[in-house]
């Protein structure tokens, strides 16, 4: 049985240990580099760990970095279905984070948290293969709003002492939350009283919406995003953001993907024939071209 990661270990001897595991060397050179449960924040809680998929051989391996969905309330980094074994197949490190979420943080927070990680996967990048300059930042539903302001308010990289000049690309997947006073605004009552419960009060709100953050001259990196086709919420917010970030002079996208609901849209990312991921192929290999 493999052993759990441990601060103090060095991560290339974790990394040999990670590989060579009951197999012998013809075996182990052709799988993946894969940590699991590393910490990023130095505590023990397991909502601040992430988990690194890496090829096996190489370096500078551009990062795909992911944030899950579930509403802010549940979820976990393992639920990544197709996505690392997508991204090793094309030479790209891929990173599945958790991060503490609600009740016991606050948005903000969780924000705060996701740029705690990727600090942690910059720091490391070198130690399995990784490009710590070249990241794209996606997220599906919750994540996706929270990929899309680590994106756009480059405040809570810069608290990590990050530049947001390693952002490369955002993927944000499927959220209805760019523009939360707009959400909050146009769903019936019920609805709009739970994203006032997890969002706040209408500072707060506007403070958490990524759409707020933009602005001509920043350093805001290339955007896609994968929506539903004809959903009521998630496609006016995705254009929303959109129309924004083109106002502004950066270059953005709305892909409406046909035959989808929330679930597949991300459950399929990563499979063969998928047109939304033929999408993300494209805007991946285009980004992150040095």
């Amino acid at each position: 049985m493999l052993k759990p990661f441990r601060p103090c270990l060095p991560l290339l001897i974790l990394v040999a240990i990670l590989t060579s595991a009951g197999a012998d060397d013809s075996d182990s050179a052709a799988k993946p580099k894969i940590l699991r449960d590393v910490p990023y924040a130095e505590t023990t809680n397991p909502r601040q760990t992430l988990d690194v998929y890496a090829p096996a051989e190489g370096d500078k391996h551009p990062i795909v970095f992911w944030i899950h969905g579930g509403g802010w309330e549940v979820g976990d980094k393992t639920e990544v279905e197709r996505k690392p074994q997508a991204m090793l197949d094309k030479g790209y490190v891929f990173v599945s984070t958790n991060y503490r979420l609600l009740p016991e943080a606050s948005i903000q927070e969780m924000a705060g948290d996701i740029a705690k990680a990727i600090r942690w996967t910059r720091d490391h990048a070198a130690e399995f293969g990784g490009d710590g300059d070249r990241f794209v930042v996606a997220g599906h539903s919750a994540g996706a709003q929270l990929a899309a302001l680590l994106c756009i308010d480059d405040r809570y990289l810069k608290a990590e002492g990050l530049s947001p000049s390693i952002l490369k690309g955002c993927i944000p997947v499927d959220g209805d939350t760019y523009d939360v006073p707009m959400q909050v605004a146009t769903v019936n009552q019920r609805t709009a009283y739970i994203y006032r419960r997890k969002f706040g009060d209408q500072e707060s709100q506007t403070a958490l919406s990524p759409v707020t953050h933009v602005a001509s001259g920043k350093p805001i990196p290339p955007v896609v995003i994968l929506h539903v086709a004809g959903h009521p919420e998630t496609g006016p917010q995705s254009r929303r953001l959109v129309n924004a970030l083109r106002a502004s002079g950066v270059r953005a996208l709305a892909y409406p993907a046909l035959g989808k609901d929330h679930s597949t849209l991300n459950d399929d990312l990563g499979t063969p024939g998928d047109l939304p991921t033929q999408v993300v192929y494209r805007f991946l290999e285009t980004v992150f071209k040095k």
